[in-house]
């Protein structure tokens, strides 16, 4: 039996067949594939569904295009007013342009991570204690907006930044907890006060009208003096102003 031999045609066309299969790369709805041709970027990322790459001539980077979540590290912060804190944020960014982000920065997500936790102590140093927890809203305005700013030459799209935590001091958290209490008790009192100046008012008012009517005394003794026998009691002590007795000596 003869020997069985690969004709030279049909070894270049399954090495052809082979190289071909090697070059297909399927790339999700979600990614862009940026193609490096001899070293030089093409026109338009790749993708998604079947792209082919035939290395070594082609290189591909792929990029995701989905909103990342970063979680800042806790940062120590010093705000305006002297007070030591650690604040840790949320950064919500995607890429908008795959071409830019491989190529205007190394790695685009690490760097959006530094510059988000060097922004996030620029912008919240400068800003109060009473500030950071009642004008958080305005604090993440003003870090979206300088973060997507300075994100932008890399293709990079910030959406969002959440201040999450502010960390204070027991000291502090103690000092806050005594100046909220004495601002309920100061708001206590003044409702008091409030309260007495009305009471007081109404008196005014209830003596006057009872000032001009002789028999309006009369009458509020005697209502009075029905609301203690609802009560039951079996001895009942109650004054008898001396106006009174001019009209219960009046014949019937």
């Amino acid at each position: 039996m003869e020997g069985f031999t690969l004709s030279p045609a049909l070894i270049v066309s399954m090495v052809v067949v082979l190289y071909l299969l090697t070059s297909i790369q399927i790339l999700a709805e979600y990614e862009r594939g940026v193609i490096f041709r001899l070293g030089k970027l093409l026109s338009q990322p790749k993708g998604p569904g079947v792209v082919l790459v035939f290395r070594p001539i082609d290189r591909i980077v792929r990029i995701s295009l989905r909103t990342v979540v970063h979680d800042v590290p806790p940062q120590d912060i010093i705000t305006r007013d002297n007070v030591s804190v650690k604040v840790n944020a949320v950064v919500y960014y995607r890429v908008l342009d795959p071409r830019r982000a491989v190529v205007e920065v190394e790695n685009y997500a690490y760097a959006t991570s530094q510059l988000a936790q060097t922004t996030l102590r620029s912008v919240l140093g400068q800003a109060e204690l009473d500030d950071l927890l009642a004008q958080r809203d305005q604090l993440n305005q003003q870090l979206q907006h300088i973060l997507d700013s300075q994100t932008d030459p890399w293709g990079i799209k910030v959406s969002a930044v959440e201040v999450k935590h502010v960390d204070l001091p027991q000291d502090m958290q103690r000092a806050m907890a005594r100046q909220a209490e004495a601002e309920r008790e100061k708001r206590a009192k003044i409702i008091h006060a409030e309260g007495e100046l009305i009471a007081s008012e109404k008196l005014s008012q209830a003596a006057a009208v009872l000032s001009h009517e002789s028999g309006a005394m009369t009458l509020r003794y005697l209502q009075t003096l029905n609301e203690i026998a609802a009560e039951q009691n079996s001895t009942i002590v109650f004054p008898l102003p001396i106006d009174l007795l001019p009209v219960l000596r009046k014949p019937t």
